[in-house]
């Protein structure tokens, strides 16, 4: 099994764009938000996913991530996820020691949402929080991406 360990925060400021070595734009819908098995359906460019997670267990939970086709991808969203996709900016910036800090930036319905993840090899791995990093939502539902896509 492919074990996720997430940690995620809000941002306090959009510093972190000056910082990024990559951005990419992201749309993707939930073809589940059951919490024992989110089904994620995920288009970037000329690219596409299917991913499964399990439960969260604190920052901890099971991820399965499959390539798929754009074309079905983008027909998912359209006729499964409808007005309930999400579309994001991502911004990568190196958090050191081999990490990175995802920060999404929302648009749409979810506009000035922007919430930062780091993604650690074990559940006790420091890391450095730079400034723009605020308060930590780690665990919390309402920060889902399977919940936000509801409201």
């Amino acid at each position: 099994m492919a074990t996720e360990i997430e940690r995620k925060f809000l941002v306090k400021d959009m510093s972190f764009k000056a910082l990024a070595t990559s951005v990419v734009e992201l749309a993707q819908g939930y073809l589940s938000t059951d919490a024992d098995a989110t089904v994620r359906v995920r288009t970037s460019g000329d690219s596409a996913w299917i991913t499964v997670k399990s439960r969260n267990r604190g920052a901890v939970r099971g991820e399965w991530e499959y390539a798929v086709p754009v074309a079905d991808a983008r027909e998912m969203l359209d006729r499964c996820c409808g007005d309930r996709k999400i579309v994001k900016t991502r911004y990568i910036v190196d958090a050191g020691e081999g990490l990175n800090w995802e920060i999404d930036v929302f648009h749409g319905r979810h506009e000035g949402l922007v919430v930062a993840e780091i993604e650690l090899p074990a559940t006790d791995t420091p890391f450095a929080r730079p400034e723009f990093i605020g308060r930590e939502v780690t665990g919390n539902p309402a920060y889902y991406n399977s919940v936000l896509c509801k409201v």
